[in-house]
């Protein structure tokens, strides 16, 4: 056995605009990292993004857990994952970690085009809820950008107004030149779904995440039997974590999309476990970051590059804090890429 020592610290970023979503407004992110060193002194580091309201893991013994993770990290991986199973966020951080034990300064955990610096990753512009013309802001910046496909968090709004938004946009971009993704986040009430959707539909929107809350499992399943407006999961994959369950969700939901974020639903792992479950019922797919700071979203990313990518993935976050680490990572255009001449702006 290598012997290993473990830390952990924790990091709280600040947002450089408060992000509205429909379950409040964001002005900060609590993060943690995990660093590891072996006895050759190579090291490395992951981050356990705990997503405080929203992460199955966001429970009062979580710090006592990333303790007895740094205290037990001899254990090995796979040990590991296998004890810390009701927390996705620590899963994922132990994950990158043990990638990362190589001394590369530069983090380069898996062995694609995107980390050798020759391919972008196409993603989505995110863009946040707010007042009208703080949407409009957002909107036009990521269109001069480049972007083709939006991201905008809808739910929190009076929904007529969401609707002139978007209609507003399809008056200037077809849905061939700009695709639209709308995120509820869970805000709709059953009753009003089919409606909205019906609504949303005619202004040619790609997708919706998820329209109802998880908890209205047989409402979801109803939605997407028959629905206008195709009808993506996301926050229904957590807290999910025996196999069966996750066929069974699938197999009685049938949504056409899931959207992964490994830092919720298990890391790498977990994730490949969802997509292998989707693929089974021709259930597509996408990945997406959940406010992790650039050394979590460098790991998802690099991750994700692993796949066959044919849609824009929602990776676009490394932008949105004061205090990020400053890394490799930067947007042209609308891909992300992995810059191979830069390094951190810490000591890994």
């Amino acid at each position: 056995m290598i012997y290993m020592k473990a830390e952990h610290t924790k990091h709280l970023l600040k947002f450089k605009k408060p992000g509205g979503t429909s379950r409040g407004v964001l002005t900060e992110k609590e993060t943690w990292f995990i660093k590891i060193k072996d006895e050759n002194g190579n090291t490395g580091i992951g981050e356990c993004a705990l997503f405080k309201g929203l992460s199955y893991d966001d429970r009062p013994d979580y710090e006592a857990t990333l303790e007895w993770v740094c205290k037990n990290i001899e254990l090995g991986k796979d040990q590991l994952l296998k004890k810390i199973n009701e927390f996705p966020s620590i899963q994922i951080g132990v994950e990158t970690a043990f990638l990362s034990l190589s001394g590369n300064d530069r983090q380069q955990l898996f062995n694609t085009d995107f980390s050798k610096g020759k391919q972008g990753i196409p993603i989505n512009g995110l863009i946040w809820m707010g007042k009208p013309d703080f949407m409009y802001d957002q909107i036009d910046q990521k269109l001069e950008q480049g972007f083709t496909c939006l991201k905008l968090k809808i739910g929190a709004l009076d929904f007529a107004d969401e609707i002139d938004i978007l209609r507003s946009i399809r008056k200037r971009y077809s849905p061939d030149e700009l695709t639209l993704r709308v995120d509820a986040n869970g805000a709709f009430r059953p009753s009003e779904t089919a409606h909205r959707l019906e609504e949303l539909s005619r202004l040619g929107i790609h997708s919706i995440e998820q329209p109802i809350k998880p908890r209205f499992v047989d409402e979801l399943a109803e939605l997407c039997l028959d629905t206008p407006l195709p009808i993506a999961l996301d926050e229904s994959l957590i807290g999910i974590t025996d196999v069966t369950k996750k066929q069974s969700l699938l197999q009685t939901i049938r949504p056409k999309f899931i959207i992964l974020k490994p830092s919720l639903v298990g890391g790498f792992s977990g994730t490949d476990e969802w997509i292998n479950e989707a693929g089974k019922l021709d259930i597509d797919w996408w990945i997406t970051s959940a406010l992790e700071s650039n050394i979590g979203l460098n790991a998802i990313a690099q991750y994700t590059s692993t796949k066959d990518i044919d849609k824009p993935q929602g990776l676009g976050t490394g932008g949105l804090f004061t205090n990020n680490i400053e890394g490799p990572l930067e947007i042209i255009g609308e891909e992300l890429w992995f810059n191979t001449d830069k390094s951190w702006s810490i000591n890994l």
